[in-house]
């Protein structure tokens, strides 16, 4: 019992620390004002796996996984919607031009490059 307290204290320090990456990244877009470089299927599948994590840890009654999970996933969403804020739109500058609301914006970067429309 003794180890698998210590163990799940690790696991919360080091998921501290991976949840940290996310933030790390989206201060890294806000800094250069540009989400260029990021890739938006990469935050969609990272997402993905933390809300089936989520899902399997709540079956199983994990208390730490659920924990370093959602702190996980709360960082995710913000790199999200950074990258959404932050995103190089083709037609960003012109007058008249909105942003996709979030729901497209989500939606095209779920779909491969072929076929989605260029925002």
């Amino acid at each position: 019992m003794m180890f698998k307290t210590i163990a799940g204290i690790l696991l919360i320090i080091i998921g501290i620390f991976d949840a940290y990456k996310y933030t790390f990244q989206a201060k890294k877009i806000i800094r250069v004002k540009s989400a260029k470089s990021q890739s938006r299927k990469f935050i969609n599948i990272s997402i993905l796996n933390n809300l089936t994590r989520i899902t399997y840890c709540v079956v199983i009654q994990d208390t730490y996984l659920i924990l370093v999970s959602v702190l996980a996933l709360f960082c995710m969403l913000y790199l999200f919607y950074i990258t959404y804020r932050y995103y190089p739109y083709r037609r960003r500058g012109l007058n008249g031009f909105k942003r996709p609301n979030l729901l497209l914006y989500s939606i095209n970067s779920m779909l491969p490059n072929k076929i989605r429309k260029r925002l």
